[in-house]
């Protein structure tokens, strides 16, 4: 598919993930989730994320189709705190082709996720994401998200720590 062909959304079959797509839902997210894109992302993607989302919430772990190439894929999961009456959705990941973004694939697995959350009891879905994604904070506005805030998060390399101070001992 080149980047001018743009599937409809009446033309995307949107289904649940199958083991036998691991593989190529791995690689657009790896063509997508790289350090250039989020250099502070403090999850990283690799084949666990789709594992463990894929093992706990299956239903919850979708693909689009189009004339049987996968274009993109939704990764959720719903969280119940104690003591809450509410039920959490939680998309953790979405992605699309590079070259076809803006195509609708996304905006209609964010559809098919936010149906399947809602049968599930699901209150409220959160997601997060950079605060320098200036594409995706449009996609998630622009599907009825608000109340944007940005949180802080540091990081503290050990290794580089332990060779200061090993380079102050005498």
């Amino acid at each position: 598919m080149t980047s001018e062909q743009h599937p409809q959304e009446d033309d995307l079959r949107i289904r649940e993930m199958s083991i036998d797509d691991f593989p190529v839902v791995f690689h657009i997210g790896e063509d997508l989730f790289t350090s250039e894109y989020s250099p502070s992302m403090y999850r990283t993607w690799d084949e666990y994320e789709i594992t463990t989302l894929y093992n706990s919430d299956s239903e919850l772990c979708l693909v689009a189709e189009f004339n049987n190439e996968i274009l993109g894929f939704a990764l959720g999961t719903t969280v119940e705190k104690s003591n809450s009456a509410w039920k959490y959705g939680y998309l953790v990941w979405l992605g699309v082709k590079p070259g076809i973004q803006k195509g609708g694939v996304g905006g209609a697995l964010f559809k098919e996720i936010k149906r399947r959350m809602r049968e599930q009891g699901v209150r409220m879905i959160i997601i997060d994401t950079d605060a320098d994604n200036e594409a995706g904070i449009r996609f998630f506005k622009k599907q009825g998200f608000g109340n944007p805030q940005e949180h802080v998060y540091m990081t503290l390399n050990l290794s580089r720590a332990n060779r200061r101070k090993a380079d102050r001992k005498p």
